[in-house]
């Protein structure tokens, strides 16, 4: 009889597993805990625990003389049936806690309280010992270099051509559009090279960050750049600077359109947007961005 409810446990188990999975596909919230590129992993996971859940259940019917026929007489061995309540209330726990807490919680999207945890997002100076020069420090890898292939996996690809091409189109467009695919490779760009960008239109949507050493009348127009998954991911934005910043809290999304001027923080040059209309909207299905990578050939 303990052998037939601990089977029917663990069926269960594997069953809410799968269920979970099935439900972060359908509602895509499972792009709040991944990046995109592994949901045909998820999904196969989904389809192990199903495979799993059949195998188990079938085991809970299976007759208590079968469960021992590959045993010799007087076998001793433990069938699962041994064991202390409170260790096997452990072992269960260990598997029913995610459970609990991925169905009771509903996922959150990153906001400004990790921003802050993370640090700044926006460049310090690094000076260079041997010369004395002071550098910009930018997180990101250039698109497509060798260091982000290997460590940025994800399903943002362009083939060469399509990228020059939207690299054409920041040095030629009147008005700069940050869209979610190109947007960290844009960003990029204007914080190496500010002064190639000022007078530029620009449009660009965001979550407000405001960042430590900002005036008031300025933020940071954010967003979130998710390499492998939640917990790698790092925040990246633009200066942006109205007379009403100061009026709108922390996590509020808006789009901003404005013209590039070039500023000094921590000494150094960085684009900042002056806003000259901008729009609370709501916060979007995909929340995050994600560096590009070059197809090869």
């Amino acid at each position: 009889m303990i052998r037939i409810v601990q089977n029917f446990i663990r069926a269960a188990v594997l069953a809410v597993f799968a269920i979970f999975f099935i439900k972060l596909h359908i509602t895509d919230d499972i792009t709040k805990y991944i990046n995109p590129k592994y949901n045909g992993m998820s999904k196969i996971a989904a389809g192990v625990f199903i495979l799993f859940f059949f195998i188990q259940l079938f085991r809970v019917w299976e007759k208590e003389e079968d469960s021992h026929a590959h045993c010799s007489p007087g076998c001793t061995h433990d069938h699962g049936e041994s064991g202390s309540l409170s260790k096997r209330l452990m072992s269960y726990g260990i598997l029913i806690f995610p459970l609990l807490t991925g169905f009771a919680f509903a996922p959150t999207v990153l906001d400004s309280s990790i921003a802050a945890k993370k640090g700044t997002i926006l460049p310090q100076v690094n000076r260079n010992e041997k010369n004395g020069i002071d550098n910009a420090v930018f997180e990101n890898h250039p698109p497509g270099s060798q260091e982000e292939q290997e460590v940025l996996p994800n399903n943002n690809f362009y083939s060469e051509e399509e990228y020059n091409h939207e690299i054409k189109k920041l040095e030629n467009s009147e008005v700069i559009q940050l869209n979610d695919r190109i947007y960290s490779s844009y960003v990029e760009a204007m914080n190496m090279n500010p002064k190639d960008f000022e007078g530029r239109k620009i449009k660009v949507s965001g979550f407000v960050y405001k960042e430590e050493g900002l005036e008031e009348n300025q933020l940071v127009l954010s967003r979130f750049l998710i390499t492998h998954c939640i917990a790698d991911a790092s925040i990246t934005g633009l200066i942006t600077e109205f007379d009403q910043a100061n009026e709108f809290e922390e996590d509020t999304w808006l789009e901003i359109e404005g013209t590039l001027e070039v500023t000094n923080y921590n000494g150094i040059q960085l684009p900042l947007i002056k806003a000259e209309k901008w729009t609370v909207i709501q916060e979007p299905a995909e929340p995050y961005i994600y560096p590009i990578l070059i197809k090869s050939g």
